[in-house]
């Protein structure tokens, strides 16, 4: 069994992400799918697509509750949005994916699960779009992880697949444990998990499991306290879904949206505090990461 490493540039230059081609296309680098919120929650699918955008994406679309749309739209004019028949309580109610396929069929890594706070509604996004999805990268928070818990056929299909990020509270609602037995045993939880199911596991906490279906585990140490705010998860899971329709193998997005994260949390930290900013702030840090600009060479003469 691999023993546990610290994620450092190592791992991360061995799990490269794609180079950005200067003179590609929009068409080049990938498209996802963000697919989330309701009437309540319509921040986070909204922070998830611009994370998308921020790590590289060409092309982000987004599939939120009919309530969430009217307050999504005018905040996302760089993306495509379609709005999803909902319950009472703004909730999509898993009708009308018929048009959803189209655009599941062509996206590269979908999204699912920022600001979706119900389990039920959730499973039947994922199982309505599991068809016609094809290929894709699944990358799975919030109410998504929740919705593979009893569903092992569901889990068989899609885990080799996917991206769980769950917390410790999430990841003891999949595993059917206390919170307190997830903290306690994070590495092996992750990994024994990830191995079962073939997924890649990014559990989340002050130290960050990352496991692959080898065994393999690398352990995030970077980012600060500041990083536990509210948004803050689905800023990470439209990270790792561009890097992911990028072209970037699953555990070497899942690495690198990680990394990237954590280092936004850490140039924030230096301006701002070690905690208060806001996870909104965190999308302005991500391309200077990931794309960074090479000085410029002195004048000389």
């Amino acid at each position: 069994m691999p023993r546990p490493r610290v994620l450092t540039s190592g791992p991360l230059r061995a799990h490269p992400l794609p180079a950005l081609d200067p003179s590609g296309s929009k068409e080049d680098r990938g498209r996802v799918l963000v697919v989330g919120g309701t009437r309540r929650t319509s921040g986070a699918v909204l922070l998830a697509a611009l994370a998308a955008l921020r790590a590289g994406a060409g092309k982000v679309q987004v599939a939120t509750s009919r309530s969430a749309f009217a307050l999504v739209a005018p905040q996302l004019p760089e993306g495509l949005l379609v709005d999803l028949p909902e319950d009472r309580d703004g909730v999509p109610n898993g009708r009308g994916l018929d048009v959803l396929h189209g655009l599941a069929e062509r996206a590269d890594a979908l999204c699912i699960g920022p600001g979706l706070i119900e389990r039920q509604a959730a499973r039947r996004l994922i199982e309505g779009l599991e068809r016609a999805a094809g290929r894709s990268i699944w990358v799975l928070d919030a109410a998504a992880i929740y919705a593979l818990r009893g569903a092992p056929r569901l889990l068989e299909r899609i885990g080799p697949r996917s991206i769980l990020t769950p917390h410790a509270g999430e990841m003891a609602q999949l595993l059917d444990c206390r919170r307190e037995t997830v903290e306690a045993s994070a590495i092996r939880c992750a990994r024994d998990f990830s191995r079962t199911h073939g997924c890649i596991v990014a559990l989340k906490g002050a130290e960050t499991v990352i496991a692959g279906p080898a065994g393999e585990v690398f352990l995030n140490r970077r980012g600060n306290a500041g990083l536990a705010t509210a948004g803050s998860g689905d800023v990470l899971a439209g990270i790792v879904a561009a890097c992911a329709a990028r072209g970037a193998s699953l555990l070497g997005a899942t690495l690198h949206g990680v990394h990237t994260h954590a280092l936004a949390g850490e140039r924030l930290a230096q301006r701002i505090g070690a905690a208060g900013y806001l996870a909104r702030e965190l999308l302005d840090e991500v391309p200077a990461i990931l794309f960074p600009t090479p000085a410029r060479r002195r004048n000389r003469r």
